[in-house]
């Protein structure tokens, strides 16, 4: 069988890599890098983390997988008073407040996720998935400048709140490793290796399960006993939207990140475009701002999701763009093989909440005081409800079967990113790299109305539009990672530049 892989790090394709030698399909492969990536990117993301994964394999339909953080509070009476939780401004991407501490841990899913997709899509047995993790983690990792550069701002206010976390990251006098520098995480290949023999269950009712909760609750979080025992993946009927000869399949409602994406690529694919002519970024400025507007006022707030996001899809589909006006920290991991199966995954942990409960070595989320995204702050709902999330891992395939695996980390960032890619693949038929690698443009809402954030040479400052421009390519607006699979074309692979990210095939290695 041939995969192609693209993932966060050199390190995470290689663990990919041995998967697929080892006669993984791009499930498989797509589970072991995304485990290699969560574990070795320390303030980017972790064990505790939630996400989504779109399965589409040949003659089945799309499915998306929702192992997202979960509101948490089950068979508890928590005293607001006795609860604990810190607001911490840090000076990262221009300014950001996030608030951190055990009462902003939500339940974590990425685990069930993973075993989920493991049990129902993939080939080969649950503990050789951990294997490459365990390993790393035993060894230790290179410090990623992608992590480094997030904990320039956060190592000491939110990193230094557990002593195996911040020694895990800082040398003996106390200074933030460089990027390079090895990282050994306490406990962390121990944890992973319990889960490998257990199963996800050990996640959630062994004994990490129990250490987990006990600390949470112990130190004025709500995570409890019973929210881990009950948690479960969901499984959705991905959303599709249809382009030319191309259907797309990404994340459902609850998540909202799903529903912009596919009504920003409906919106865009009504008139057809042949380049980035001042026509076509107009439209692209125009569509951004509706539905990034529609999300801004109606959905991010929303207390019944479904039903916008189900109103913002029908007005996409009839272009209704005066209509549609009017009403965070992440990894990516996509896969495709020669069967024409496509796997792709989007996990985040938030900004982090620092704590990690002792002799787990597990960072837990602070998914609830991610604020720019949680808009319903702390009391987000009932307990086990799904947070929001901007993740949209999507799977497109072509009437000529061929097939696309694509996502992207990048907070608001994410659904613009992808858009862009896909209209520069499909769209334009540009090669899948150049597509990746092509200049983008988000718009940005501000006091005073919107500007149109853009890296050179994408033709922005043609149009009279509020601006703010880059110096180069910035990984502010993503990093978007693909693979695709053809009879007639073979395999493709594509990392962003933006973001150090790693790649394999099996015709090369």
């Amino acid at each position: 069988m041939k995969i192609a892989i693209a993932t966060t790090s050199e390190l995470a394709a290689t663990a990919g890599a041995a998967i697929a030698e080892s006669g993984g399909n791009a499930v498989d492969t797509a589970i072991a890098a995304a485990l290699v990536s969560i574990n070795t990117e320390p303030g980017v993301c972790s064990l505790g983390c939630g996400g989504y994964i779109t399965v589409w394999g040949n003659g089945a339909p799309p499915v998306t997988l929702d192992g997202y953080v979960a509101a948490p509070g089950k068979g508890i009476d928590a005293d607001p008073a006795g609860r604990a939780s810190t607001a911490v401004h840090l000076e990262y991407g221009g300014g950001i407040t996030t608030v951190v501490g055990p009462d902003t841990v939500g339940v974590p899913g990425g685990i069930a996720a993973f075993g989920t997709a493991s049990e129902r899509f993939g080939r080969l047995p649950w503990q050789v998935l951990l294997e490459p993790a365990i390993d790393i983690s035993r060894r230790g990792f290179p410090l990623p400048k992608a992590s480094r550069d997030y904990l320039v701002f956060s190592g000491k206010p939110i990193f230094g709140r557990a002593d195996d976390g911040f020694n895990a990251l800082h040398d003996d006098a106390g200074q933030l490793k460089n990027v390079g520098d090895k990282v050994k995480v306490p406990y962390l290949a121990d944890t992973l290796e319990a889960i490998a023999k257990n199963g996800p269950a050990e996640f959630y009712s062994g004994d990490i399960g129990r250490a987990m909760a006990d600390y949470t609750m112990a130190s004025g979080g709500r995570m409890s006993h019973e929210d881990l025992n009950s948690y479960s993946t969901v499984t959705r009927d991905s959303l599709l939207v249809t382009t030319g000869s191309w259907h797309i399949a990404t994340n459902p409602p609850p998540a909202v990140g799903g529903s912009v994406l596919t009504a920003m690529m409906e919106l865009m694919s009504r008139n057809p475009i042949s380049c980035w002519d001042d026509s076509a970024l107009d439209r692209l400025v125009k569509v951004q701002r509706a539905v990034l507007g529609y999300r801004r006022e109606c959905m991010d707030h929303s207390t019944r999701l479904a039903e916008d996001a189900a109103c913002l899809l029908e007005l996409s589909a009839i272009g209704n763009l005066q209509q549609i006006m009017e009403a965070g920290s992440t990894c990516h991991t996509s896969a495709v093989d020669d069967t024409g199966l496509g796997c792709s995954i989007t996990m985040s942990a938030g900004y982090g909440s620092g704590d990690m409960p002792p002799g787990t070595g597990i960072w837990l989320n602070n998914c609830l005081g991610e604020l720019e995204l949680n808009k319903h702050g702390l009391d987000i709902g009932p307990p086990g409800c799904r947070l929001p999330s901007n993740m949209a891992p999507s799977v497109a395939r072509s009437d000529e079967n061929k097939v696309l695996a694509v996502g992207s980390p990048g907070a608001d960032r994410i659904t613009t990113a992808i858009l862009q890619t896909l209209v520069n693949h499909l769209l334009l038929n540009m090669p899948l790299d150049d597509a990746v690698r092509h200049p983008r443009a988000h718009v940005e809402f501000t006091a005073g109305g919107y500007r149109v954030a853009y890296e050179p040479g994408i033709g922005i400052d043609r149009l009279p539009v509020a601006q703010r421009a880059f110096e180069s390519l910035s990984m502010y607006f993503g990093g978007v990672g693909a693979a695709s699979w053809s009879a007639t074309d073979g395999l493709c692979v594509a990392a962003d530049p933006r973001r150090t990210g790693g790649i394999w095939h099996s015709a090369t290695g």
